[in-house]
């Protein structure tokens, strides 16, 4: 019997110890419980202070009128701490894109505007120095075409293309159907190869003309190999007095520029030309 009661006890005692394990499981459920329930009152905790300010902020961007502060909204959940913030905050001022384009805008055509101005007083102040170089050349080679009888043969003009020195070949730089430059042109031409060097950077075109009567045998066959060769020559001679070849060109119209009539032997006299031209630096090509 003793025995028998004994295994009774000592099976009693391992059944109350086998009951009593849950206990550690609902511990550790209250434990984790708490700690959520503190996570999430802590996160419910909102400082209500930068809240609004922030409101406000958000609020002045997107209503389209730029004003500094506004009215704060009922908050749900707050805390203690909400009798101590202020129930208005003020948010900086924002300046609309709109504002801000127009003042770039502004800047940006007055800019325009200034750097246009100052290239044109540039511009105007180059084309007045050029113009008084011209001028320039123009008294000395006229005064000096007068004093040795060249007179009526060379005549200067300044046009918007630049100074044109224009020469008659008849008995002066070339005989009748010829390219080949008469001595007695050579001291003229050295006097204008000395007057284009006084200006080194303006391009110079050396054109020839003829007028319209065909030529009937001879070295060239037409008028335009014959005024392109005279045009050539004189290039060549200017190269010899110390003109830059890099500013030359050689040019041949024959008769398709004429400057008076052809229908009389004094229009054709005066069609029967070479032209030095002196061009402006940044004028047109294509002017007359």
């Amino acid at each position: 019997m003793a025995r028998t009661h004994g295994r009774r006890r000592g099976g009693a005692k391992h059944d109350e110890g086998g009951n009593e394990r849950w206990l550690l499981t609902y511990a550790d459920m209250i434990t984790l419980l708490m700690a959520l329930f503190m996570v999430l009152f802590s996160i419910s905790s909102i400082n209500i202070s930068k809240y609004q300010v922030l409101q406000h902020a958000l609020k002045a961007a997107f209503s389209g009128n730029i004003l500094p502060g506004g009215k704060s909204i009922a908050q749900q959940g707050a805390t203690q701490n909400a009798s101590q913030a202020p129930t208005t905050a003020e948010a900086a001022a924002i300046v609309p894109l709109t504002a801000i384009g127009t003042a770039l805008e502004s800047t940006s055509t007055s800019t325009t505007h200034a750097a246009q101005s100052s290239s044109a007083s540039v511009s105007e102040t180059a084309a007045q120095h050029q113009t008084e170089v011209f001028t320039q050349i123009k008294r000395e080679l006229d005064a000096y075409a007068k004093a040795h009888g060249f007179g009526s043969k060379v005549k200067t003009i300044i046009q918007p293309r630049g100074l044109v020195i224009r020469v008659l070949t008849d008995d002066l730089l070339f005989a009748s159907g010829h390219a080949t430059l008469n001595e007695r042109s050579h001291a003229l031409l050295n006097e204008i190869g000395k007057l284009l060097n006084v200006a080194e950077r303006n391009p110079i075109d050396v054109e020839g003309n003829t007028d319209n009567v065909p030529i009937q045998g001879g070295e060239y066959p037409s008028n335009w190999e014959l005024s392109t060769a005279r045009a050539s020559t004189v290039v060549r001679f200017l190269i010899g007095t110390g003109v830059s070849a890099a500013r030359l060109t050689a040019s041949g119209y024959a008769a398709e520029r004429p400057i008076a009539s052809n229908a009389s032997p004094a229009g054709r006299a005066l069609n029967r030309r070479v032209e030095i031209v002196m061009r402006r630096i940044g004028g047109s090509e294509n002017e007359p």
